[in-house]
């Protein structure tokens, strides 16, 4: 007697539910981790200022990735660096209290954040060409947005139709869903109409005989849905069970646009032609020490003061020229590399001159954020360059995007640890101290409306400086001094365990000691 599977054996089987149980229980996993991602957030941030809260909190959505993770990935894995790295930006944020850094700190952060999540779900991130890279980085975006549709329709793939189900099933399938649905915005309107009427907060409380005094539970509520609602998005991403996708290099495709080898020779012969005469006169004028007076009614000073924003767009338009062409022409000769290579030669001196007249820039004026982070940029570009004729050498130009992320990375890094709010304002208060450091033709003295824009981190050096100002500058630094102490010592939300920040624990100190020294009013 022969056996076998009958059809409508198999068709019942695919509608147990141990068949799409699993499905179910996956996709409440992340559902229940963003909730708790989502409540553990608002009690992180609301009315506590940014501290020690980021990095626990991309710490904890991290880890919510990976515990609902549907693939380990090898130790060995190109992207493993990302969760560290995320991990090492967020921890910035309670180190320095400079706004803009800290800002970008948070972008990073949650850039590396979200392509570990990425990682997870078998989605390859740092083998990507660099412009695949920034279609992954609005893809994660998308997920983001989406929430929890992602994970409820992940789940619902993997469900049997409810046509297959049966009667009482396929009846009660749409009130289920209906009330997953319901049942947190029904909670978010009677969280709000409790605080906006008192008799409806009566009622309700009434109804479940409590005494409800919701204070900034909306408040709470909402970010905590806001925040789960993003989390759900993320989670899911991680979990998902994506396709493989192909990593190697892609050669040109035959039938694609390309651009002639003897058109590209002539673009970048002119713009060389250009660029050396430039140099010439870099080599003559700004490092040779020729009579610029005499050549343009300037002097030396007002001559190398100026320029270094158009130098350093100038170095990065020559770049993205480089790699345009060297992507678009069809043929590689000699010729074309020998000329690209010139041109990255003579753009890291055009990088030089913009370094020069920042340099001389900032010993007359003094240092400001702009100026420090054009200087990053200058430095970033340097590398950049160097990595760029590896690459022509090479023949991996393709790379050169991942290059500049990760020398982006490492400058970012250097910058957290210096403290650019920090470092600008002692190197600013050392030339009201030391007047010595000033060339004849600077400006001295402090410019306190400034400093005092910079944010905490910049407390420490002016309270060094305050015993050394006289006059009404003296007595506006002390007064706004006095009024930050006051604001630290007083407000909840900076004192909150939850905005622990190195940069504003110095800041207070400081403080503390200006004000038992009699200096602040």
């Amino acid at each position: 007697m022969t056996t076998g599977t009958y059809p409508e054996a198999s068709a019942a089987a695919a509608t147990t539910p141990e068949s799409w149980r699993p499905a179910i229980r996956h996709a409440g996993r992340v559902v229940s981790a963003a909730a708790f991602l989502g409540v553990g957030g608002q009690l992180l941030f609301v009315e506590a200022g940014l501290g020690i809260n980021f990095p626990l909190a991309i710490a904890a959505l991290l880890s919510g990735g990976w515990l609902v993770r549907r693939r380990t990935p090898s130790p060995r894995d190109p992207d493993a660096w990302l969760a560290p790295a995320a991990v090492v930006f967020a921890s910035f944020a309670a180190v320095r209290a400079d706004p803009t850094i800290v800002s970008l700190d948070v972008v990073t952060s949650l850039g590396l954040a979200g392509g570990w999540l990425a990682a997870l779900g078998g989605l390859r991130v740092t083998a990507r060409p660099f412009w695949s890279v920034v279609g992954l980085g609005a893809r994660v975006a998308g997920w983001a947005t989406a929430g929890a549709v992602p994970a409820l329709a992940d789940a619902r793939r993997e469900l049997p139709p409810a046509a297959k189900l049966d009667g009482h099933r396929r009846r009660a399938l749409p009130f289920v869903r209906g009330l997953a649905i319901a049942v947190p915005l029904v909670l978010v309107f009677v969280a709000l109409f409790s605080s906006a009427d008192a008799v409806f907060a009566r009622i309700v409380g009434d109804w479940f005989g409590l005494e409800l005094d919701l204070g900034d539970l909306p408040a709470r509520g909402l970010l905590a849905v806001a925040l789960g609602w993003i989390a759900c998005g993320w989670l899911a991403l991680a979990s998902a069970a994506h396709r493989a996708e192909r990593t190697g290099h892609t050669e040109r495709a035959a039938d694609a646009w390309h651009l002639g080898t003897t058109e590209s020779v002539v673009v970048l012969a002119a713009v060389v032609v250009v660029f050396a005469f430039f140099v010439v006169l870099q080599a003559a004028y700004l490092f040779g020490g020729l009579d610029t007076l005499k050549a343009t009614g300037l002097t030396y000073a007002e001559y190398a003061r100026r320029g270094f924003f158009e130098l350093v767009a100038v170095a990065i338009l020559a770049g993205g020229l480089v790699v345009g062409i060297e992507r678009l022409t069809a043929a590689r000769t000699r010729r074309l590399l020998a000329i690209a290579i010139s041109l990255v030669v003579l753009t890291g001196v055009v990088l030089a001159s913009a370094a020069v007249r920042l340099r001389l820039y900032q010993e007359a004026y003094g240092w400001t954020e702009l100026r420090l982070y054009v200087l990053a940029t200058i430095a970033l570009l340097a590398v950049g360059g160097v990595a760029l004729l590896v690459a022509l050498v090479t023949d991996r130009v393709r790379w050169i995007g991942h290059a500049l992320i990760v020398a982006a990375l490492s400058i970012g890094v250097a910058l957290n640890v210096i403290g650019p709010v920090r470092f600008i304002n002692e190197q600013n208060v050392a030339r009201v101290l030391d007047p010595d450091l000033v060339p004849p033709s600077g400006r001295s003295g402090l410019d306190e409306l400034y400093a005092l824009s910079l944010g905490d981190d910049a407390v420490p050096a002016m309270v060094r400086v305050l015993p050394f100002l006289d006059g009404a500058q003296a007595r506006l630094l002390a007064e706004s001094l006095g009024w930050r102490l006051e604001e630290l010592r007083h407000d909840d939300g900076l004192n909150a365990w939850q905005a622990w920040n190195a940069g504003r624990v110095s800041a207070r100190e400081a403080l503390e000691r200006a004000d038992a020294r009699g200096q602040l009013p």
